[in-house]
């Protein structure tokens, strides 16, 4: 029985709204068609959606589909035709417009099985979770329909599958993960029928693709409850199936978090991070290399070299996961530099200061960031001289900064430079003089050209190296 709507959702219903528009060019061609997904389930929650897009679902063939939006919305995608979803843009808004549907995955496959419908309910019926198989009718009058109990549902704040979720995650596996994703995005709670059907088909994930799984989980790392989230995804066994470096934390033993062990640790750690998918993933994978570092000694426990094993390890599993290579460098080597501002208890030269600068590059903030966080410390006197450490660290960053071009540290010669200046052809020695006059620039400071051919000069003659003496024009003199 079709229900009223709420007041929520009368943004929605505007005139001159997308989903209006919509609606009035297919109500036009004598075809029912409804609003579904995030766009209601987020309007009757009262969130804000960060992405201007609306999902709809039609008992008009995908043919039909495409005939009504060619020459009517912009940019018409039909990548997805096979599976009766069509696309398009109208005021910058995306929109995806899907014939009523079912789908399965079989057993072998990766690719779904589709059959189309002329039942909207049996469409409802092979979503996700209920609060998401909520749909709005908007003409000729605006109906909601909810065959499910999806709005008992947002009231209570429960992930639950419209048919039995061993039915729901056999259709598509990645809602297993989606579970969670929603979890951490919405704070809601998993079902327990649906937790347990986790644990059961697990092992049913390997059959979704690297991509859509690293494309779910991104979603969960920058959400606001991802804790609980990361933990349902380990407890339940899905981790092991794509992540196995995570729950492998839990063999151990932190001796400087003698309260947890590191999988406790780390999943705190991406808790107190900010919603920035970099600095949660390099949280999430810190310390994953301790379980192959891990030794026992008359001292306890230790973990000597655990970042560089863990940037390995990390760039390894993002590579399996399909990360775009820039997101792999980013984030393997803030696991590989997350232990380097420690020892600054040691005291830092304004040398080891710009190498430090140097090393971060654009990761220097998101650095300090994950330095901070990494402090799970129930001991108030240590997280605090761990948090002063920091702060000491970036007063002696900014005051460098004043003094330097600290952000752009490199020698005065570039290579042509260097090549002019020697007499060769591109090749090792190059490289091999301009890393010694990084290194000059690193440990004394900014110096000019003239310094650096000196040291070029006396560079090349202790080599044995012939120099040709040419200098390259100073663009600055004309």
């Amino acid at each position: 029985m079709p229900l009223m709507f709420p007041k929520r959702l009368e943004p929605l219903l505007r005139a001159d709204g997308v989903p209006m528009r919509v609606a009035a060019r297919f109500a036009e061609a004598g075809h029912e068609l409804y609003l579904v997904g995030g766009s209601v389930r987020d309007a009757l929650l009262g969130r804000t959606r960060t992405e201007a897009e609306f999902d709809f679902t039609t008992d008009a063939s995908p043919d039909q589909i495409h005939d009504l939006l060619k020459g009517w919305a912009h940019g018409v995608v039909t990548v997805g035709k096979e599976f009766g979803t069509v696309g398009g843009r109208l005021d910058d808004v995306s929109v995806e417009i899907t014939t009523f549907r079912s789908e399965r995955y079989r057993d072998d496959s990766r690719k779904p099985e589709v059959a189309f419908t002329d039942d909207l309910e049996v469409d409802l019926s092979r979503r996700d979770f209920t609060v998401n198989a909520i749909a709005l009718r908007l003409m000729p009058e605006p109906e909601m329909v909810d065959p499910f109990g999806g709005l008992v549902d947002l009231g209570k704040a429960v992930l639950r599958t419209p048919l039995s979720p061993e039915v729901s995650f056999g259709d598509d596996p990645l809602r297993m993960l989606r579970l969670f994703r929603f979890a951490a995005t919405l704070g809601f709670t998993p079902d327990a029928a649906a937790v347990a059907a986790v644990r059961a088909m697990a092992d049913r994930l390997e059959i979704v693709s690297a991509e859509r799984i690293r494309e779910e989980f991104d979603r969960l790392i920058v959400g606001d409850h991802v804790e609980g989230a990361l933990w349902g995804v380990v407890d339940t066994g899905l981790a092991a199936r794509f992540l196995p470096e995570v729950p492998a934390l839990a063999v151990a033993q932190d001796p400087h978090h003698r309260h947890k062990d590191v999988l406790a640790h780390t999943i705190a750690v991406v808790g107190k991070c900010p919603s920035d998918r970099i600095v949660r993933l390099g949280a999430l994978f810190h310390d994953v290399g301790k379980p192959a570092t891990r030794e026992i000694s008359r001292e306890g426990v230790t973990f000597h070299h655990h970042e560089v094993v863990g940037a390995r390890l990390t760039r390894a599993r993002m590579r399996e996961l399909r990360y775009a290579n820039e997101d792999v460098d980013l984030v393997s080597d803030l696991v590989y530099l997350h232990m380097r501002a420690h020892t600054f208890r040691l005291g830092w030269t304004d040398r080891a200061v710009r190498r430090y600068v140097r090393d971060a590059g654009p990761l220097l903030d998101r650095l300090n960031v994950l330095v901070r966080c990494d402090v799970t410390t129930a001991n108030d006197r240590k997280a605090r001289q761990i948090a002063k450490r920091v702060d000491e660290l970036e007063e002696r960053i900014a005051d460098l900064r004043e003094r330097e071009e600290l952000d752009s540290i490199r020698p005065p010669l570039d290579g042509h430079e260097v090549m002019t200046y020697l007499g060769v052809k591109p090749g090792p020695i190059v490289g091999e003089a301009l890393e010694m006059l990084l290194e000059h620039r690193l440990d004394h400071g900014p110096f000019d050209s003239e310094e650096a051919y000196s040291l070029l000069e006396r560079w090349a003659d202790a080599r044995g190296l012939p120099v040709a003496g040419y200098r390259l024009p100073d663009p600055g003199n004309g």
